[in-house]
């Protein structure tokens, strides 16, 4: 029971992800944000004057390239998945350095001096995290937070809604407070 929920959860955030594809490759000034169940998936459009009928022809056109084999397009680089991979790294990256320099300067605390003599190896820490960490972070949401074979799934409906508060919240974040329209649609899926 669990793994087909996993399951169905993987190939919703792949379908979420090859329907951004689609509509980026489509419109310009595309921005949006999604969020994936075992039910189907959210998507928040920001940018970009996308019609309803623009997101139900990117939803149909990613389910039958997918379902056609081009299962690549389950994979983003601007998924959640990569930036977690990004943060985490980066954090880690940072602590490590920092508690070195600790360890060097025989130190029981983080100081100044510990924070100002770490900086450089930090930082340096920090941007080798960021280079290893996107495709590190891209190998990582294909293996096991997307799956590209969709295999009997079906769209059931493909529906605006009203956008939510935290539709709202990453709107501000997204378009750096312009009053763009955010636009929320609910994509149902079966199988």
């Amino acid at each position: 029971m669990a793994n087909q929920l996993i399951s169905r959860v993987r190939r919703n955030h792949g379908l979420e992800h090859a329907t951004i594809h689609m509509l980026s490759a489509k419109h310009r000034g595309f921005s949006a944000q999604g969020h994936s169940d075992h039910r189907g998936f959210h998507l928040n459009v920001y940018g970009g004057s996308i019609t309803e009928q623009d997101v139900v022809d990117a939803v149909e056109e990613a389910f039958r390239r997918m379902k056609g084999g081009e299962r690549q397009l389950a994979v983003h680089p601007n998924c959640g998945t990569v930036l977690l991979t990004t943060a985490t790294m980066a954090t880690l990256a940072a602590q490590a350095s920092l508690g070195l320099e600790q360890k060097r300067q025989r130190s029981d605390k983080m100081s100044w001096g510990v924070l100002v003599n770490g900086l450089p190896s930090a930082i340096l820490a920090v941007v080798v995290a960021l280079i290893v960490s996107r495709p590190l972070g891209v190998h990582l949401q294909a293996k096991y937070t997307t799956e590209g074979d969709l295999g009997d799934m079906q769209i059931k409906s493909i529906r605006k809604i009203s956008p939510s508060p935290i539709t709202r919240l990453f709107q501000l974040l997204l378009t750096g407070g312009k009053q763009m329209q955010a636009t929320a649609y609910k994509i149902e899926t079966v199988g």
